[in-house]
């Protein structure tokens, strides 16, 4: 991670660093694109097809089920437009939903949809809230994996059982839990699910993919066609709207060939952890470090806003310092090369697994600082 070189960062749950192999693939394609152009399109192409294959082996489905999506906002829209809804029908989702979860479904009301949004105190996803709100006309429950703001972690299993047990079918906002904790949707039977890669998959913005389980695909309208979203693609003479029977249908046009070959790289750093530690690994030292952060924090005179108990706890950690405002308290961070956001009504860090303890030094010292600052004189604000 050249990040480190410089900087503790704490932000993945905006925007992440690239990762090394990252950078290296979108340097070499900017290179191969200057000066050979479409003589390499067939490789990168079949680059695109091994990273959907090595996603579907990811998450436990079959490349069929795989879309690749330019953000996760495309693969919310994807569902959210293409479903078949009736006036009368409603969606179930969460008030504290990033926009991109909440917008989608919102701009479906003019369709006669209704959406029942949950109010749930502190960022704590109530099951028993969600079991009120679905009736006979629930067709889907939209919710975040993790909350941007609160962290809080929804065991998909137990909500995927309620969800099914009342006829409703799932969509799962995956961008703050993709790359981190394990998902075998071949286990966990969630429908529709979308994450890009520019957080914790440590790739860039504008590549990611969305999962479409096999018998939901036709359920779908494809709102956006072109060439690619057809059999026999590259036949261009003879386009006829006559739709791939996989996912991939609804990857209109040319892909972001850049963007997933470099996200496919950062990929590949988790699936050979995966290969040689196993599928938790990575949640298991992450959960660590923030466990260590909360002790630290606390320990230091910031308060933790979020401490939730496993297994809700998360990557996310998001503290307030006494007497100072979270705007004043990243600006210190920023002035001692510690990168931190402001969320969730304090400051939120966001923990990834190569976050070690000389990292965790550097924003205790920031909190310390914004302490002494706020102690000497007065609320900063």
């Amino acid at each position: 991670m050249p990040i480190t070189l410089r900087w503790a960062y704490f932000d993945h749950a905006a925007v992440a660093p690239l990762s090394a192999p990252a950078q290296t693939r979108m340097v070499a394609f900017a290179d191969e694109a200057a000066h050979t152009a479409t003589t390499l399109w067939p490789q990168w192409s079949k680059g695109v097809e091994s990273f959907r294959s090595g996603v579907a082996r990811w998450i436990g489905a079959s490349p069929a089920e795989i879309a690749m999506i330019p953000n996760t906002s495309h693969g919310v829209n994807l569902v959210a437009e293409g479903f078949p809804w009736k006036s009368g029908d409603n969606v179930v989702t969460f008030a504290g939903e990033f926009p991109s979860n909440r917008l989608p479904w919102d701009n479906q009301q003019s369709k006669g949809v209704e959406v029942r949004s949950i109010e749930c105190p502190g960022g704590e996803v109530c099951l028993d809230q969600i079991a009120a709100q679905i009736d006979s006309r629930t067709r889907i429950v939209a919710i975040s994996w993790v909350g941007y703001a609160s962290g809080y972690r929804v065991d998909l299993d137990q909500l995927a059982e309620l969800v099914h047990s009342r006829g409703a079918l799932l969509f799962v906002d995956a961008i703050q839990g993709m790359g981190i904790y394990p998902i075998d949707v071949s286990r966990t039977p969630i429908d529709f699910l979308a994450a890009d890669g520019h957080k914790w998959m440590l790739g860039p913005e504008g590549a990611g993919f969305a999962y479409i389980r096999r018998e939901h695909i036709d359920t779908l309208r494809c709102t956006h066609v072109g060439w690619h979203s057809v059999r026999n693609a590259a036949d261009f003479g003879n386009a006829r709207l006559d739709l791939r029977p996989e996912a991939s249908r609804f990857e209109a046009g040319s892909a972001n060939m850049v963007g997933l070959l470099s996200l496919a790289e950062s990929a590949a750093m988790f699936w050979k952890v995966i290969e040689v530690h196993g599928p938790e690994a990575i949640a298991q030292r992450v959960l660590r470090t923030a466990e260590t952060l909360i002790d630290r924090l606390q320990k230091a005179g910031a308060t933790v806003l979020n401490p939730w108990q496993e297994p809700h706890r998360s990557s996310i950690v998001v503290f307030d310092v006494p007497g100072v405002s979270p705007a004043e308290v990243r600006g210190i961070g920023l002035q001692h090369d510690v990168v931190l956001s402001c969320r969730g009504g304090g400051v939120r860090a966001s923990v990834h697994v190569y976050n070690n303890d000389e990292d965790l030094d550097r924003l205790i010292h920031v909190v310390e600082m914004a302490l002494a600052a706020g102690g000497s004189t007065g609320k900063i604000v």
